[in-house]
């Protein structure tokens, strides 16, 4: 016995609207199965392009100046709406603390002992 799922189709204004799997509502991104991955890659890659204009802009990396500026500019990036899209998997966990272990090889002394650990 087959049955037939009839797919809903959506007007506004006599305009059918397209299904998506991906929408962005207030800087979150929004999929269909609830996952975090492409918001944690999204926070990911705008905190990264961030971290990478102050180690190309600062010439003095003075430690208090450098905290400063990550949590300024980069902490609310990776902290913006994060209630809405929680990163629960381990692997989007990981991803979003590359951008820590990046802040920190910036400090000569931090560098060798990110080394020494991994």
């Amino acid at each position: 016995m087959w049955v037939e799922v009839k797919q809903t189709k959506y007007t506004m204004k006599r305009n059918t609207l397209q299904e998506t799997s991906l929408e962005k509502d207030l800087g979150v991104m929004i999929t269909d199965d609830g996952k975090s991955l492409s918001q944690c890659q999204y926070v990911y890659n705008k905190a990264i392009r961030i971290l990478g204009m102050i180690n190309r802009t600062i010439i003095y990396k003075e430690r208090g100046i450098m905290v400063r500026l990550y949590k300024s500019l980069v902490r609310p990036h990776l902290e913006y709406c994060v209630s809405a899209w929680s990163p629960h998997y381990v692997k989007d966990k990981e991803l979003l603390e590359r951008v820590q272990n990046r802040f920190t090889c910036m400090f000569k002394e931090l560098r060798e002992r990110n080394m020494a650990k991994g």
